[in-house]
């Protein structure tokens, strides 16, 4: 009997980026009308290989088949010829058009773009029907959450008539729900025959919703893998090279004093709506307090008025027992007295990607002496701690001169946690610290946090992955808008129980 003809056929694709090797000798498989997972740890080469199929690179070495027929990839408008089609993880939206204009931005179909507006709307409302992807389609992209935002990436590929269809960490800014919505379409795509290939680092994911797995280390692919067959361990295995520790270790320790302190904070837009409402916490030595919630819920506006990035609308916050100024709370300042901030958005808070790796690796800390002397900067000593931060957190490629922009998120990560981490913390503030990071650099971070909470540091954890926060914390509290709905002792935490507080659902209420 003969095998069926694959969607995809990549043979031997090799792809150098000066002295890095991307990708060395690749060959994948991608049956038609399945879901296939690709794994592998940051900068192991899976959006290089992805980007090539997609035409952004054109590959040094290798061959390309779309549905058994050979064929030269060299720009996007190639691979849309061909049916193919690619949601990146960072959106490519205007966001200030609304979601019918970005849909036919680029394939106007002709010099009337009312006339191909009009095709737009037609073919909208089929796919919206067909996929259950409803959406306004003259809200502003701007305006619409993330989720959203994302629908409108798949709709654009759609209309373009995608057959399949390439999802570069399509979770890494949806919230629990909306991952769950996005699965039910990619469900939906596969029974209406379309092919689907996930880049994601989540191996709960891969076990979900994918069919077969592939498996990348170091730009190579080690492994291809029937996912009803393998399992979490053999998988992350074959990833890093080695056995991963699926779980956080960690001895009980006991509390140090209280550093930070927030009393009754409020904080209202510009709209006059409330983003945070009367928030208590303490934070101790030593200890890890995890906020657990829903995105949205007032987690990202509580980091930012903690860290100095905004003012609070009313309340107090002490830290080290001192009562903190309205001067004193700027990032700067902040800084100085021991409290870091590692941002949820590493993109649009953390980084400036046309900057080399080596001067994001200071941002912030530029003003240090060690740095060289006065106003001026040593940029031979810059380089130097850059290189030493990379090599003792694995950041690939080791190069302090590459444009931050050309890391993987990953990677982009581990420069703003080195960073923070190595400035000696006394509180540190952590916002999705293991966004788009693969499990070996999760386990690596994790045991991070650990060691600086041992060490006496005072954490306070913010992330949208529930089972993250359970494991790192020593104390949870859940938030619903803007307000805290409970506390529990991570040891006596269950899912179930934080799920009710993430709903609003308080013991009062109960």
């Amino acid at each position: 009997m003969t095998a069926p003809t694959p969607a995809i056929a990549l043979t031997g694709i090799s792809k150098r980026f000066g002295p890095v090797q991307a990708n060395r000798d690749v060959s994948l498989s991608v049956a038609a009308g399945s879901i296939h997972g690709i794994v592998g740890e940051n900068g192991a080469g899976k959006s290089t290989l992805m980007s090539i199929l997609y035409g952004f690179y054109e590959a040094d070495a290798g061959e390309i088949a779309v549905a058994g027929r050979p064929c030269v990839i060299r720009t996007p408008a190639d691979a849309i010829a061909l049916g193919i089609g690619m949601v990146h993880q960072h959106f490519m939206l205007v966001e200030t058009l609304s979601v019918v204009e970005n849909v036919v931005l680029g394939a106007e179909g002709g010099a009337w773009l009312s006339g191909g507006v009009k095709r737009a709307r037609a073919e909208l409302a089929r796919l919206s029907e067909q996929f259950g992807l409803a959406i306004d389609p003259d809200a502003i992209v701007g305006d619409l959450s993330v989720g959203l935002q994302q629908r409108v990436e798949i709709l654009k590929a759609l209309y373009r008539g995608a057959q399949i269809l390439i999802l570069d960490e399509p979770t890494a800014v949806l919230t629990p729900p909306e991952a769950d919505q996005l699965f039910a379409l990619l469900r939906a795509l596969r029974e209406q025959g379309k092919t689907v290939i996930l880049i994601t680092h989540k191996l709960r994911e891969i076990m979900a919703i994918t069919d077969r797995v592939s498996v990348m280390r170091r730009g190579e692919m080690v492994a291809h893998l029937a996912t009803p067959e393998t399992s979490p361990p053999e998988i992350a295995e074959a990833m890093v090279g080695r056995r991963v520790l699926l779980r956080v270790e960690k001895e009980a320790r006991p509390r140090g004093a209280k550093v930070l302190e927030a009393v009754g904070l409020d904080m209202v837009d510009a709209r006059g709506v409330a983003l945070l409402s009367g928030i208590d916490l303490t934070l101790h030595e030593g200890e890890i307090v995890g906020i657990a919630g829903v995105a949205g819920n007032g987690q990202s506006e509580l980091l930012e008025v903690l860290a100095g990035l905004a003012q609070p609308s009313r309340g107090v916050i002490r830290l080290n027992g001192q009562v903190l100024t309205s001067a004193d709370r700027n990032p700067a300042r902040l800084r100085k007295l021991g409290l870091m901030h590692v941002p949820e958005d590493r993109l649009r808070t953390g980084l400036v990607t046309a900057f080399p790796a080596a001067e994001n690796a200071i941002l912030g800390y530029q003003d240090d002496p060690v740095l060289g002397p006065g106003p001026f900067l040593s940029p031979a000593t810059i380089a130097a701690r850059a290189r030493d931060t990379f090599a003792a957190y694995d950041v690939r490629p080791p190069d302090p001169g590459l444009k931050t922009a050309k890391f993987s998120g990953g990677n982009q990560q581990k420069i703003v946690l080195a960073r923070e981490i190595e400035r000696a913390p006394k509180v540190l503030l952590v916002g999705q610290p293991t966004r788009g990071v693969d499990i070996g650099a999760i386990e690596a971070i994790h045991r991070r946090l650990i060691a600086l909470r041992d060490a006496g540091v005072a954490i306070l954890l913010v992330s949208v992955e529930l089972e993250e926060v359970m494991a790192l914390s020593d104390r949870i509290l859940a938030m619903c808008g803007g307000r805290i709905t409970g506390e529990r002792l991570a040891s006596e935490a269950d899912e179930r129980d934080l799920g009710l507080l993430m709903a609003g659902v308080t013991e009062q209420a109960a």
